[in-house]
């Protein structure tokens, strides 16, 4: 009898393949209240790609936000005031042109776009009811004007031009996100193991039914169409 193929054991969220948040600096799911803020620190994240900024008020609350790119400890920030490099404000107040990155999809949403190190996105257009954005894989997206955006790139955006060089570095990469590493593709492993496992003879389909059961639904499921898109 068969077991559980690897994507249907992480869907799951078992322990083996839950994230350990308990390991992460904070949470950013949201953004400071208005106001001002000074950057007490740059702090790296073993969760994120990108470091995270520790930010203070007056009032001593404290806060965390992605770092910007050029972003310095001892930096004033008024969170919701005017548009410069590493700030928070809405949309409709940033200029036509500006990269802005840790995007709200709805006002006080939190930060959901353009949260990862090298990600930011452009604003396009900025009317009166409506802020047009092109994300980074170049498609349009129209938001709310009262959506909060960090100003600028996000920091750490360098760190995929430089090369892993062995293999134990990937391995604790992997692990301060408890990521499975090394796997095995899917046709080198025993039939029992996946689907595709066992297959030798090239050509074999990889489309599935939509309808399929979940130890079986793995590939292009309920694909329309297959194979290299002629131009």
């Amino acid at each position: 009898m068969g077991k559980r193929i690897i994507s249907r054991a992480r869907g799951k969220g078992g322990p083996r393949y839950r994230a350990p948040s308990h390991r992460y600096v904070a949470e950013i799911s949201s953004f400071p209240k208005p106001g001002e803020y000074i950057v007490k620190d740059i702090v790296h994240d073993p969760g994120r790609s990108a470091p995270l900024a520790l930010l203070k008020s007056k009032e001593g609350e404290i806060k965390y936000i992605i770092a910007a790119e050029g972003l310095k400890v001892g930096e004033i920030l008024n969170i919701g005031g005017m548009a410069y490099n590493g700030n928070v404000t809405k949309l409709k107040n940033i200029p036509k042109g500006s990269p802005v990155f840790a995007i709200e999809n709805v006002p006080n949403g939190g930060p959901k776009f353009c949260c990862s190190s090298g990600t930011y996105a452009f604003v396009i257009a900025n009317e009166e009811d409506k802020v047009i954005l092109q994300m980074p894989s170049r498609e349009f997206k129209t938001l709310s004007p009262e959506c909060l955006a960090c100003v600028g790139y996000p920091a750490g955006g360098g760190r995929i031009d430089k090369p892993f060089v062995k293999a134990g570095q990937v391995f604790y990469a992997k692990r301060a996100r408890n990521k499975l590493w090394p796997r095995s593709s899917a046709n080198k492993m025993n039939p029992v193991d996946h689907p595709f496992g066992g297959r030798t003879k090239p050509g074999w389909p990889k489309t599935v039914s939509r309808n399929a059961p979940p130890g079986q639904k793995v590939g292009s499921i309920a694909a329309r169409r297959t194979g290299k898109r002629k131009k």
